[in-house]
């Protein structure tokens, strides 16, 4: 049992820029370039925040493409999405993403049929057994309906050598410490930016964040405080980036963080697949407001 190859650090969920109902490969480009520049650890492209349940299987395909593209040649690691409901197509996602160079695979929890905890056991054994690139199992039942058992993580962790960890979404802190409590040598990545910097002091190796697509520097600065276990600094801007993290959430991820960048000039339209629409303008004129607190670093 290695699980030596890891992803671990600063990493954000990229959304996925569209334009006139397509993906607009340009801006995306653009802001994985400015993700590099602010000194990012990894991306993630085609996760929840890309809005990957309603691409296409050929848009999925050349968000992983593009994300690699941009990110050769740096010390920027890509992390795709390859996650479903159905085992065969994850497989799929995950050989794709091996094949054309991303560095690892983020693979959400099946959602709608509720597989049992064997299931799921199953599933991720056979993802693993597909690819030799590093897999990070995705934990968030708010979403799925389906929530990955820290036996069952730690049973991955121990059986599949390639599986290192797990990005956990259910805003629980106590999982957290369970999981670490149980495998301190399990990577544990914060899913939910309002506790990134709890996850991280209680032994977290990094954050998969959806406010670090507008603060890449900040969401950076936290995450490295706190691996260098600078928690009282840590903890000071995790504080000041509560209120932003908070208002990202205020609808359904990703149709906040969509709006503020659209609202900070980073993306030249505002558009989403149905069935997301845009924020309420109540919620816009909020996250307008709070988006004032922060210096967002344009490209």
């Amino acid at each position: 049992m290695g699980n030596q190859k890891t992803i671990n650090g600063a990493m954000t969920a990229l959304i996925t820029p569209f334009k006139d109902g397509k993906i607009d490969e340009q801006t995306y480009e653009k802001l994985i370039k400015r993700q590099i520049a602010n000194g990012i650890d990894a991306v993630v492209p085609v996760g929840t925040t890309g809005e990957s349940a309603t691409l296409t299987h050929d848009e999925h395909r050349i968000c992983i493409e593009i994300a690699v593209a941009v990110c050769k040649g740096t010390n920027v690691k890509v992390l795709a999405g390859a996650g479903s409901n159905a085992t065969h197509e994850a497989i799929g996602l995950a050989e794709f993403a091996q094949a054309h160079g991303a560095d690892g695979i983020l693979s959400v929890s099946p959602y709608y049929n509720k597989p049992m905890q064997n299931g799921l056991y199953e599933h991720y054994k056979a993802i693993a057994n597909s690819v030799e690139i590093p897999v990070l199992l995705y934990n968030v039942p708010g979403r799925t309906g389906c929530d990955i058992a820290p036996e069952t993580v730690i049973r991955l962790f121990h059986d599949c050598p390639n599986i290192y960890g797990v990005k956990e979404a259910t805003g629980n802190i106590e999982r957290c410490v369970d999981l670490l409590a149980h495998e301190p040598r399990l990577s544990v990545l914060s899913g939910d930016d309002a506790i990134n910097y709890p996850v991280l002091s209680n032994g977290g190796s990094g954050v998969i964040s959806v406010t670090s697509n507008l603060l890449p520097d900040k969401t950076v600065e936290l995450t490295h405080m706190a691996l260098s276990k600078k928690y009282a600094e840590a903890k000071a801007l995790n504080d000041k980036l509560y209120s932003i993290n908070k208002v990202m959430f205020c609808e359904s991820n990703p149709i906040p963080i969509k709006a503020a960048m659209y609202l900070a000039g980073l993306t030249p339209t505002l558009e989403y697949r149905l069935p997301l629409t845009k924020p309420s303008s109540e919620n816009l004129k909020k996250i307008e407001n709070i988006m004032k607190q922060y210096d967002i670093k344009g490209f």
